[in-house]
């Protein structure tokens, strides 16, 4: 059975798309802990990231690095942090996380925003890639 994240990537669960090619996915977190919180999946299902081949992986590190510097470009913040846990979606993916405050990469600090707030955020971070 497809994972959760699977079906986001297919389409047939909507999200905010924030950019994909032919190997991965950039989507805005439904739940963030800050504005611009994104997730970079590979379409391929794996649960563990060092599970992985090497060239998927260097992949995905290459398209986070690239949403990552997008989103630097849109989203006021000190940084980007990156985190990967893993834990409540088996299926790998890459928090990058806008951060101004430590706070931020706790996942226990969750920031709440309007649907309209995630289609706009979305497509500004498209146009910064």
């Amino acid at each position: 059975m497809p994972t959760l994240f699977t079906k986001i990537a297919n389409g047939d669960i909507p999200s905010y798309k924030v950019a994909e090619d032919e190997n991965f996915f950039a989507f805005l977190d439904i739940n963030p802990n800050a504005k611009g919180h994104t997730l970079c999946i590979p379409k391929i299902e794996e649960d563990k990231i060092f599970d992985l081949d090497e060239d998927t992986y260097l992949g995905l590190m290459s398209f986070s690095r690239k949403v990552a510097k997008a989103i630097e470009k849109t989203v006021s913040c000190k940084r980007v942090g990156i985190a990967v846990v893993g834990l409540e979606v088996p299926h790998v993916h890459v928090h990058l996380i806008p951060i101004n405050e430590m706070k931020e990469m706790t996942f226990q600090h969750k920031i709440s925003m309007e649907e309209s707030d995630f289609k706009a955020l979305a497509l500004e971070i498209q146009s910064n890639l």
